[in-house]
Protein backbone atom coordinates (compact mmCIF):
# COMPACT_ATOMS: atom_id res chain seq x y z
CA UNK A 1 0.00 0.00 0.00
CA UNK A 2 1.61 3.25 -1.27
CA UNK A 3 2.20 6.16 1.48
CA UNK A 4 -0.84 9.19 1.45
CA UNK A 5 0.62 11.91 -0.57
CA UNK A 6 1.10 15.26 1.87
CA UNK A 7 -1.53 17.71 0.49
CA UNK A 8 -1.98 21.24 0.73
CA UNK A 9 -4.79 20.53 3.16
CA UNK A 10 -2.64 18.62 5.42
CA UNK A 11 0.06 21.87 5.66
CA UNK A 12 -2.63 24.14 5.97
CA UNK A 13 -3.92 22.15 9.23
CA UNK A 14 0.46 21.61 10.85
CA UNK A 15 0.95 25.61 10.13
CA UNK A 16 -2.57 26.64 11.65
CA UNK A 17 -3.12 28.95 8.51
CA UNK A 18 -6.11 28.57 5.56
CA UNK A 19 -5.19 26.43 2.67
CA UNK A 20 -5.37 29.34 0.10
CA UNK A 21 -2.45 31.11 2.31
CA UNK A 22 -0.70 27.59 1.54
CA UNK A 23 -1.10 28.25 -1.80
CA UNK A 24 0.09 31.42 -2.41
CA UNK A 25 3.00 30.70 -0.48
CA UNK A 26 3.79 27.71 -2.69
CA UNK A 27 3.31 29.75 -5.99
CA UNK A 28 5.70 32.42 -3.96
CA UNK A 29 3.42 35.08 -4.54
CA UNK A 30 4.18 39.00 -3.67
CA UNK A 31 1.12 39.07 -1.45
CA UNK A 32 1.81 36.92 1.43
CA UNK A 33 4.83 38.58 3.62
CA UNK A 34 8.27 37.03 2.67
CA UNK A 35 8.64 35.52 6.21
CA UNK A 36 5.22 33.90 5.89
CA UNK A 37 6.18 32.61 2.37
CA UNK A 38 9.90 31.31 3.94
CA UNK A 39 7.74 29.64 6.80
CA UNK A 40 5.48 27.86 4.82
CA UNK A 41 7.83 26.80 2.25
CA UNK A 42 10.19 25.37 4.98
CA UNK A 43 7.50 23.11 6.33
CA UNK A 44 5.91 21.78 3.82
CA UNK A 45 9.56 20.52 3.03
CA UNK A 46 10.55 18.97 6.11
CA UNK A 47 6.88 17.41 5.35
CA UNK A 48 7.81 16.20 2.18
CA UNK A 49 5.28 17.71 0.34
CA UNK A 50 5.65 17.54 -3.54
CA UNK A 51 3.11 19.18 -6.23
CA UNK A 52 0.58 16.73 -7.69
CA UNK A 53 1.02 16.65 -11.72
CA UNK A 54 -2.17 15.52 -12.69
CA UNK A 55 -3.91 18.78 -10.98
CA UNK A 56 -0.94 20.99 -11.97
CA UNK A 57 -2.08 19.41 -15.65
CA UNK A 58 -5.89 19.94 -15.15
CA UNK A 59 -5.29 23.96 -13.74
CA UNK A 60 -3.17 24.19 -16.87
CA UNK A 61 -5.50 23.16 -18.86
CA UNK A 62 -8.72 24.68 -17.66
CA UNK A 63 -6.30 27.87 -17.58
CA UNK A 64 -6.34 27.42 -21.45
CA UNK A 65 -9.92 26.38 -22.35
CA UNK A 66 -11.98 27.97 -19.62
CA UNK A 67 -12.48 31.89 -20.24
CA UNK A 68 -11.23 33.12 -17.02
CA UNK A 69 -14.20 35.16 -15.20
CA UNK A 70 -12.25 38.19 -13.90
CA UNK A 71 -9.31 38.68 -16.34
CA UNK A 72 -6.07 39.83 -15.40
CA UNK A 73 -4.94 43.34 -16.05
CA UNK A 74 -1.52 44.52 -17.18
CA UNK A 75 -0.89 48.14 -16.84
CA UNK A 76 0.74 50.51 -19.58
CA UNK A 77 2.51 52.96 -17.56
CA UNK A 78 3.71 56.31 -19.69
CA UNK A 79 5.05 59.87 -18.68
CA UNK A 80 4.66 62.27 -21.33
CA UNK A 81 3.98 65.23 -21.30
CA UNK A 82 0.42 64.87 -21.82
CA UNK A 83 -1.63 61.70 -21.66
CA UNK A 84 -1.41 60.78 -25.23
CA UNK A 85 1.41 63.17 -26.48
CA UNK A 86 3.34 59.78 -27.08
CA UNK A 87 1.26 58.53 -29.60
CA UNK A 88 2.20 61.56 -32.19
CA UNK A 89 6.03 60.19 -31.83
CA UNK A 90 7.70 57.97 -34.09
CA UNK A 91 7.85 54.23 -32.77
CA UNK A 92 5.74 54.90 -29.44
CA UNK A 93 2.25 53.91 -31.27
CA UNK A 94 3.23 50.93 -32.27
CA UNK A 95 4.97 49.93 -29.46
CA UNK A 96 1.16 49.86 -27.88
CA UNK A 97 -0.45 48.30 -30.69
CA UNK A 98 2.00 45.42 -30.16
CA UNK A 99 1.53 45.07 -26.51
CA UNK A 100 -2.24 45.35 -26.59
CA UNK A 101 -2.59 42.91 -29.51
CA UNK A 102 -0.08 40.22 -27.58
CA UNK A 103 -1.61 40.54 -24.19
CA UNK A 104 -5.43 40.06 -25.99
CA UNK A 105 -4.24 37.24 -26.75
CA UNK A 106 -2.57 35.77 -24.58
CA UNK A 107 -5.48 36.78 -21.95
CA UNK A 108 -4.99 39.88 -20.82
CA UNK A 109 -6.14 43.15 -20.66
CA UNK A 110 -3.69 46.02 -21.03
CA UNK A 111 -4.86 48.97 -19.38
CA UNK A 112 -3.08 52.53 -20.20
CA UNK A 113 -1.82 54.11 -16.91
CA UNK A 114 -0.14 58.22 -17.25
CA UNK A 115 1.89 59.10 -14.48
CA UNK A 116 1.12 62.87 -14.93
CA UNK A 117 -2.40 63.07 -13.89
CA UNK A 118 -3.73 65.80 -11.65
CA UNK A 119 -2.65 64.34 -7.72
CA UNK A 120 -0.53 61.66 -9.27
CA UNK A 121 2.49 61.32 -7.77
CA UNK A 122 4.27 57.66 -8.19
CA UNK A 123 3.90 56.40 -4.33
CA UNK A 124 0.17 57.13 -5.35
CA UNK A 125 0.29 55.13 -8.65
CA UNK A 126 1.76 52.25 -6.99
CA UNK A 127 -0.72 52.12 -4.42
CA UNK A 128 -3.65 52.38 -6.86
CA UNK A 129 -2.09 49.57 -8.79
CA UNK A 130 -1.30 47.35 -5.70
CA UNK A 131 -5.05 47.78 -4.31
CA UNK A 132 -6.35 46.96 -7.82
CA UNK A 133 -4.40 43.65 -7.99
CA UNK A 134 -2.56 44.89 -10.95
CA UNK A 135 1.20 43.49 -10.77
CA UNK A 136 2.31 43.27 -14.21
CA UNK A 137 3.68 46.70 -15.84
CA UNK A 138 4.81 47.18 -18.71
CA UNK A 139 7.19 50.60 -18.42
CA UNK A 140 6.73 52.41 -21.47
CA UNK A 141 7.21 56.04 -23.40
CA UNK A 142 8.51 58.00 -20.56
CA UNK A 143 9.85 61.34 -22.08
CA UNK A 144 13.46 62.14 -21.02
CA UNK A 145 12.62 65.13 -19.41
CA UNK A 146 10.72 63.43 -16.83
CA UNK A 147 13.50 61.95 -15.10
CA UNK A 148 15.65 58.93 -14.78
CA UNK A 149 14.22 57.03 -12.15
CA UNK A 150 10.69 54.89 -10.91
CA UNK A 151 10.77 54.39 -7.27
CA UNK A 152 7.57 51.78 -6.80
CA UNK A 153 7.65 49.53 -4.63
CA UNK A 154 8.86 46.37 -6.80
CA UNK A 155 8.61 43.94 -4.75
CA UNK A 156 5.19 44.42 -5.57
CA UNK A 157 5.29 44.18 -9.10
CA UNK A 158 6.29 42.25 -12.64
CA UNK A 159 7.99 45.02 -14.85
CA UNK A 160 9.69 45.20 -18.49
CA UNK A 161 10.60 48.15 -19.87
CA UNK A 162 10.50 49.25 -23.52
CA UNK A 163 13.34 51.47 -24.78
CA UNK A 164 16.05 52.86 -22.25
CA UNK A 165 14.01 55.72 -20.41
CA UNK A 166 13.50 55.48 -17.33
CA UNK A 167 17.37 53.87 -16.94
CA UNK A 168 16.23 53.42 -12.68
CA UNK A 169 15.43 50.87 -11.17
CA UNK A 170 17.75 48.83 -14.32
CA UNK A 171 14.75 46.74 -14.93
CA UNK A 172 14.62 43.62 -17.90
CA UNK A 173 13.76 45.89 -21.35
CA UNK A 174 13.00 45.29 -24.92
CA UNK A 175 14.02 47.66 -27.60
CA UNK A 176 15.06 48.01 -30.85
CA UNK A 177 18.16 47.37 -31.88
CA UNK A 178 19.40 50.83 -33.11
CA UNK A 179 23.41 50.20 -33.50
CA UNK A 180 22.76 47.37 -35.70
CA UNK A 181 20.23 49.15 -37.71
CA UNK A 182 22.77 52.02 -38.43
CA UNK A 183 25.24 49.04 -39.12
CA UNK A 184 22.64 47.57 -41.67
CA UNK A 185 22.57 50.32 -43.37
CA UNK A 186 26.01 51.12 -43.36
CA UNK A 187 26.88 47.21 -44.75
CA UNK A 188 24.75 47.89 -47.49
CA UNK A 189 25.61 51.60 -48.88
CA UNK A 190 29.37 50.34 -48.53
CA UNK A 191 28.87 47.26 -50.20
CA UNK A 192 26.90 49.09 -53.14
CA UNK A 193 29.65 51.12 -54.02
CA UNK A 194 28.89 54.52 -51.74
CA UNK A 195 32.40 56.02 -50.46
CA UNK A 196 31.12 59.40 -48.35
CA UNK A 197 28.60 58.66 -46.14
CA UNK A 198 26.81 60.85 -44.37
CA UNK A 199 24.42 60.50 -40.73
CA UNK A 200 21.70 63.07 -39.80
CA UNK A 201 20.61 61.90 -36.48
CA UNK A 202 18.21 64.26 -33.57
CA UNK A 203 20.60 64.66 -30.74
CA UNK A 204 17.60 63.80 -27.96
CA UNK A 205 17.11 60.55 -30.05
CA UNK A 206 20.75 59.31 -30.12
CA UNK A 207 20.53 60.28 -26.27
CA UNK A 208 17.55 58.43 -25.62
CA UNK A 209 19.08 55.10 -27.41
CA UNK A 210 22.58 55.46 -25.18
CA UNK A 211 23.95 56.56 -28.25
CA UNK A 212 23.42 53.57 -30.05
CA UNK A 213 22.78 55.34 -33.45
CA UNK A 214 26.04 57.08 -33.82
CA UNK A 215 27.60 53.80 -32.23
CA UNK A 216 26.85 51.86 -35.61
CA UNK A 217 27.48 54.49 -37.52
CA UNK A 218 30.77 54.89 -36.41
CA UNK A 219 31.29 51.27 -36.04
CA UNK A 220 30.82 50.87 -39.72
CA UNK A 221 32.62 53.59 -40.89
CA UNK A 222 35.88 52.35 -40.07
CA UNK A 223 36.25 50.27 -42.99
CA UNK A 224 36.49 53.53 -44.57
CA UNK A 225 39.63 55.53 -45.72
CA UNK A 226 40.36 58.31 -43.21
CA UNK A 227 39.56 60.57 -46.02
CA UNK A 228 36.18 59.15 -46.58
CA UNK A 229 34.73 59.80 -43.00
CA UNK A 230 32.90 62.48 -41.92
CA UNK A 231 31.43 63.10 -38.26
CA UNK A 232 27.36 62.60 -38.12
CA UNK A 233 25.68 65.44 -38.10
CA UNK A 234 23.78 65.65 -34.82
CA UNK A 235 20.98 68.71 -33.97
CA UNK A 236 20.18 70.61 -32.09
CA UNK A 237 23.49 72.04 -30.96
CA UNK A 238 24.46 70.43 -27.47
CA UNK A 239 23.78 73.89 -25.40
CA UNK A 240 21.26 74.04 -24.16
CA UNK A 241 20.46 70.75 -23.00
CA UNK A 242 16.34 71.38 -23.22
CA UNK A 243 16.31 71.92 -26.63
CA UNK A 244 17.32 68.47 -27.62
CA UNK A 245 15.22 66.77 -24.71
CA UNK A 246 12.54 68.55 -26.09
CA UNK A 247 9.76 66.38 -28.37
CA UNK A 248 8.07 69.52 -29.44
CA UNK A 249 7.89 69.24 -33.74
CA UNK A 250 10.23 72.44 -33.81
CA UNK A 251 12.50 70.90 -32.46
CA UNK A 252 12.33 67.53 -34.64
CA UNK A 253 14.02 69.48 -37.54
CA UNK A 254 17.33 70.56 -38.33
CA UNK A 255 18.08 73.86 -38.32
CA UNK A 256 18.91 74.87 -42.14
CA UNK A 257 21.77 76.74 -42.09
CA UNK A 258 23.63 74.49 -40.01
CA UNK A 259 22.72 71.61 -42.11
CA UNK A 260 23.62 72.66 -45.71
CA UNK A 261 26.92 73.94 -44.19
CA UNK A 262 27.37 70.48 -43.26
CA UNK A 263 26.41 69.18 -46.17
CA UNK A 264 28.87 71.80 -48.36
CA UNK A 265 31.82 70.82 -46.37
CA UNK A 266 31.17 66.93 -46.27
CA UNK A 267 29.35 66.45 -49.71
CA UNK A 268 28.04 63.35 -48.84
CA UNK A 269 27.39 60.69 -51.70
CA UNK A 270 24.42 59.20 -49.70
CA UNK A 271 22.78 60.02 -46.32
CA UNK A 272 21.14 57.98 -43.56
CA UNK A 273 18.46 59.68 -41.46
CA UNK A 274 15.07 59.92 -41.55
CA UNK A 275 12.70 61.21 -44.42
CA UNK A 276 11.44 64.38 -42.14
CA UNK A 277 14.52 65.36 -41.12
CA UNK A 278 16.58 65.65 -44.38
CA UNK A 279 14.32 65.56 -47.70
CA UNK A 280 12.59 69.12 -46.57
CA UNK A 281 16.39 70.32 -46.99
CA UNK A 282 17.52 68.98 -49.70
CA UNK A 283 14.39 70.17 -51.41
CA UNK A 284 15.06 73.46 -50.35
CA UNK A 285 18.52 73.59 -51.25
CA UNK A 286 17.76 72.70 -54.51
CA UNK A 287 18.87 68.89 -54.06
CA UNK A 288 17.51 65.78 -56.09
CA UNK A 289 17.38 62.63 -54.75
CA UNK A 290 19.45 60.29 -55.92
CA UNK A 291 20.79 62.28 -58.77
CA UNK A 292 22.53 64.74 -56.19
CA UNK A 293 22.58 62.41 -53.52
CA UNK A 294 21.53 59.26 -52.22
CA UNK A 295 18.96 58.63 -49.23
CA UNK A 296 18.80 55.43 -46.90
CA UNK A 297 15.92 55.87 -44.35
CA UNK A 298 16.87 53.99 -41.05
CA UNK A 299 12.84 54.65 -39.82
CA UNK A 300 11.75 53.53 -43.19
CA UNK A 301 7.47 53.52 -43.37
CA UNK A 302 7.30 53.58 -47.19
CA UNK A 303 7.32 50.25 -49.26
CA UNK A 304 6.44 51.12 -52.17
CA UNK A 305 10.30 50.70 -53.39
CA UNK A 306 10.43 54.69 -53.91
CA UNK A 307 12.82 54.44 -50.69
CA UNK A 308 15.57 52.46 -49.62
CA UNK A 309 16.30 51.77 -45.85
CA UNK A 310 15.53 50.02 -42.53
CA UNK A 311 12.28 48.86 -41.54
CA UNK A 312 12.36 48.79 -37.62
CA UNK A 313 9.81 46.60 -36.05
CA UNK A 314 8.10 48.43 -33.49
CA UNK A 315 4.62 46.19 -33.11
CA UNK A 316 7.54 43.13 -32.40
CA UNK A 317 8.98 44.96 -29.48
CA UNK A 318 5.42 46.23 -27.80
CA UNK A 319 4.39 41.94 -28.19
CA UNK A 320 7.88 40.74 -26.99
CA UNK A 321 7.32 43.02 -23.85
CA UNK A 322 3.99 41.50 -22.73
CA UNK A 323 5.42 38.04 -23.49
CA UNK A 324 8.30 38.47 -21.60
CA UNK A 325 6.01 40.07 -18.59
CA UNK A 326 3.34 37.06 -18.78
CA UNK A 327 6.56 34.40 -18.63
CA UNK A 328 7.74 36.48 -15.33
CA UNK A 329 4.01 36.61 -14.12
CA UNK A 330 3.85 32.63 -14.73
CA UNK A 331 6.69 32.20 -12.62
CA UNK A 332 6.02 34.41 -10.19
CA UNK A 333 9.12 36.58 -10.57
CA UNK A 334 8.79 40.04 -8.82
CA UNK A 335 10.85 42.77 -8.02
CA UNK A 336 14.27 44.15 -9.86
CA UNK A 337 16.42 41.43 -11.13
CA UNK A 338 18.96 41.11 -9.83
CA UNK A 339 20.95 40.63 -13.17
CA UNK A 340 18.42 42.93 -15.81
CA UNK A 341 18.41 41.65 -19.77
CA UNK A 342 17.99 43.17 -22.64
CA UNK A 343 16.07 41.97 -25.95
CA UNK A 344 16.82 43.52 -29.18
CA UNK A 345 15.42 43.50 -31.74
CA UNK A 346 16.43 43.64 -35.40
CA UNK A 347 15.39 45.90 -38.49
CA UNK A 348 14.92 44.48 -41.77
CA UNK A 349 16.10 46.18 -45.18
CA UNK A 350 14.57 46.84 -47.79
CA UNK A 351 16.16 48.29 -51.69
CA UNK A 352 14.78 51.63 -53.23
CA UNK A 353 14.97 54.00 -55.42
CA UNK A 354 16.68 56.37 -53.73
CA UNK A 355 19.80 54.57 -52.73
CA UNK A 356 21.00 52.87 -56.39
CA UNK A 357 22.56 49.77 -55.69
CA UNK A 358 24.98 49.69 -56.81
CA UNK A 359 26.12 52.86 -56.89
CA UNK A 360 26.33 54.40 -60.40
CA UNK A 361 29.93 53.54 -61.67
CA UNK A 362 31.37 51.72 -59.20
CA UNK A 363 31.93 48.68 -58.30
CA UNK A 364 30.30 46.31 -55.64
CA UNK A 365 32.22 45.76 -52.65
CA UNK A 366 31.98 42.78 -50.35
CA UNK A 367 31.89 44.17 -46.07
CA UNK A 368 33.29 41.49 -44.21
CA UNK A 369 34.65 42.44 -40.79
CA UNK A 370 37.15 45.41 -41.16
CA UNK A 371 37.89 44.76 -44.85
CA UNK A 372 36.38 45.08 -48.16
CA UNK A 373 36.71 43.29 -51.31
CA UNK A 374 35.79 43.53 -54.95
CA UNK A 375 32.69 41.94 -56.40
CA UNK A 376 31.96 41.16 -60.34
CA UNK A 377 28.36 42.55 -61.17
Amino acid sequence: MSERRVTLSDIAKKAGVHVTTVSLAMRNHPRLPEPTRQRIQALAQEMGYTPDPLLRALVAYRGGVIERRNTPTLAYVTNWATRWGWKNVTAHPDFYEGALAKAKELGYILEHFWMREEGMSQERLGQILYSRGINGLIIASHGREMGDALQFKWENFSAVKIDYFPHQPALHNVTNNQCDIARLAMQKVIGAGYRRIGFVMHRGWDHGVDHLWTAGYLCEQQVLGARERMPAHLFPEPEPVERWLNESKSEVMPEPEAFAEWYEKYQPEVIISKASFVLPLLKKMGLSVPRDVAFVDVFLDDFSGKTAGVKQNHTTVGALAVEILAGQLQHNKYGVPEIPTTTYVEGTWHNGASCPIPAPDRPVLEVSGASLRKRRT
